[in-house]
């Protein structure tokens, strides 16, 4: 008999999506882990759009709270890899071969969660051509604008001078950006402040997760290429050297 609690959650359907393809009692804890994170990459996905509604309505305060929330998805996210974070790599080889050309890199959702946050690439969309659905939602959520884009058009509508060609995918502070965000440091705008600020505790969280991707990689498979045929940690280095949300902190040198 299903009670209500079994129905609303799908209890039954989450319990039946653990197929393990070897016997190594590891296995079981790195499935449910990447499922895991999997629901909270679609949970920040949901977070962010709304946000970003709220900011293109000019709401900021709503804006703020939406991305207060995903902060805290974020440290729950981040608190996952604890689950991980012992594997050696004698464990890990005990199912690894089985998972043949599947990474997560592939993870479509932790896209998503990436073009939200302007790290767009092209690139970054080749291991899904062979899936049209998803390689059209991909590219569709690769043109849009970012959460930073409609941070920045916000602070446009708001006099500041942030010019419409920039975006977020620039990885260099812009000078014009920069000095936006040091006059709302600056000034009597309560509301950006304190978006500036959850932005900044996002960026932190975002770090931190790839930090800690990178930690377990290391710990678990070294310096070896990755399972789906990436160059692995070295990736995952490159990667962490760029700051989502540059010129929030540039500005701080300024302050």
């Amino acid at each position: 008999m299903v009670t209500p609690y079994d129905d609303y959650v799908g209890t039954a359907t989450l319990h039946s999506l653990q197929h393990p393809l070897t016997d190594a009692p590891e296995e079981p804890a790195f499935l449910v882990t990447t499922q895991v994170m999997e629901l909270y990459f679609g949970l920040l996905r949901t977070e962010w759009r709304l946000a970003q509604r709220q900011l293109d309505a000019d709401d900021a305060e709503a804006a703020t709270l939406s991305l207060r929330r995903s902060v805290r998805h974020f440290e729950a996210l981040n608190a996952t890899w604890a689950s991980l974070s012992w594997l050696t790599p004698d464990q890990f080889n005990r199912f690894r071969p089985a998972l043949g050309e599947a990474s997560g890199f592939q993870s479509a959702m932790y896209r998503h969660v990436e073009f939200l946050l302007g790290n767009k690439s092209s690139a970054l969309l080749r291991p899904y051509k062979r899936v049209p659905e998803v390689y059209g939602e991909l590219h569709a959520a690769m043109q849009a604008p970012s959460l930073y884009d409609s941070v920045l058009a916000l602070l446009a509508r708001r006099g500041f001078d942030v010019p419409a060609e920039i975006r977020a995918e620039d990885a260099e502070p812009d000078p014009r950006v920069e000095a936006a965000w040091l006059a709302i440091y600056r000034g009597t705008a309560t509301d950006l402040r304190e978006l500036a600020e959850t932005l900044v505790e996002l960026a932190v969280q975002f770090s931190d997760w790839r930090y800690r991707h990178v930690l377990a990689v290391r710990r678990s498979m070294g310096g070896k290429p990755g399972t789906g045929g990436s160059n692995g940690v070295r990736f995952l280095e490159q990667s962490a050297r760029r700051d989502v949300f540059p010129e929030l902190w540039s500005a701080r040198t300024h302050l």
